[in-house]
């Protein structure tokens, strides 16, 4: 029985997540406290307390989601017969995957992440990009419609293929609107996304030139881990600095990353870190049967057992 980690991205972080992890796992603990080090920044404070004005900063949430994961899998490791036979990770978690794939360290993964959280937080001027999620419409049909509502001025494009029936788009906050309001002649439902940001749009191209030679000067480690990429849905053999590149301005392909899953015959799916974002789109998207869907969020002593020596 085939095994997928999947590890979530930006808006799965709330204040107070990883309390009963870090009251009961001394690992969880010095996790956090490797990724203090690291990074001079009060992770463990701005996870438990927040305030949310804080911990929703993108440069604040991108390392703080990465050390609950991590942590979260770490002590999943140690504690039980947990190991994966693939990974994968929604946007930010793309990384959360890399760490637990021992594709790069968890130190240079906390570097990048910050410093990837500062340049899309100041990519684009506040009020100028928005992020939609368009709900129960064709993806090809949303697809020719970003184009349609696109301009040499303003642009929109598909963001985030989630599920089949939730797509997100991104662009200039004009653009966006155009969607939105001519979505409903598909009889599709629309919500404006609380976000500070157009995420994974050509806007984001300032934000991709800052990443770009701090991502190819990462070395990324050969072994036998495989990991499925955002931009292309596909296991990514050899793992190269490109795909988290691209990432930055290309559409995130998770439906597409289900489907190759099961393609590899996964039958159990476990979201590791803060949410169940992930557990939820799974539980939508997969056709086959029986599928085992857990996660590390609600019960996470239930899961060790699951996996238990």
């Amino acid at each position: 029985m085939k095994t997928l980690a999947m590890f979530p991205g930006q808006g799965s972080q709330y204040a107070g997540m990883g309390k009963e992890l870090l009251d009961e796992f001394p690992l969880a603990r010095l996790t956090y406290e490797e990724a203090e080090d690291t990074l001079k920044l009060k992770i463990k404070s701005l996870s438990l307390e927040g305030p949310d004005s804080e911990l929703t900063l993108t440069a604040n949430t991108q390392p703080c989601i990465l050390t609950l994961s991590t942590a979260y899998f770490r002590v999943l490791k140690n504690e039980s017969s947990f190991r994966p036979d693939f990974f994968a990770g929604h946007s930010l978690g793309e990384y959360s995957a890399l760490v637990a794939s021992e594709k790069i360290s968890f130190a240079d993964a906390l570097k990048l992440v910050r410093k990837r959280g500062e340049a899309m937080q100041s990519a684009v001027p506040a009020g100028l990009g928005s992020m939609a999620a368009i709900l129960n419409m064709d993806k090809e049909k949303l697809e020719a419609l970003c184009k349609e509502c696109s301009s040499a001025q303003h642009i929109v494009s598909i963001a985030n293929y989630n599920s089949p029936q939730q797509i997100v788009v991104a662009g200039h906050t004009e653009a966006v609107s155009r969607v939105m309001e001519q979505a409903k002649a598909f009889k599709a439902i629309a919500k404006l996304l609380p976000v500070s940001a157009p995420f994974h749009s050509p806007l984001m191209k300032p934000a991709q030139d800052v990443m770009r030679p701090l991502l190819e000067q990462t070395t990324f480690l050969e072994n036998k881990a495989e990991i499925i990429a955002n931009t292309s849905g596909k296991i990514a053999s050899p793992y190269k600095a490109a795909y988290l590149v691209n990432q930055i301005t290309d559409s995130v392909k998770w439906s597409q990353t289900l489907e190759e899953s099961e393609k590899l015959s996964c039958e159990t799916y476990v979201e590791i870190g803060p949410g169940k974002v992930l557990w939820g789109l799974a539980r939508r998207s997969l056709k086959q049967s029986p599928v085992k869907l857990l996660a590390t969020e609600g019960d996470f002593v239930g899961l060790l057992k699951e996996f238990s020596h």
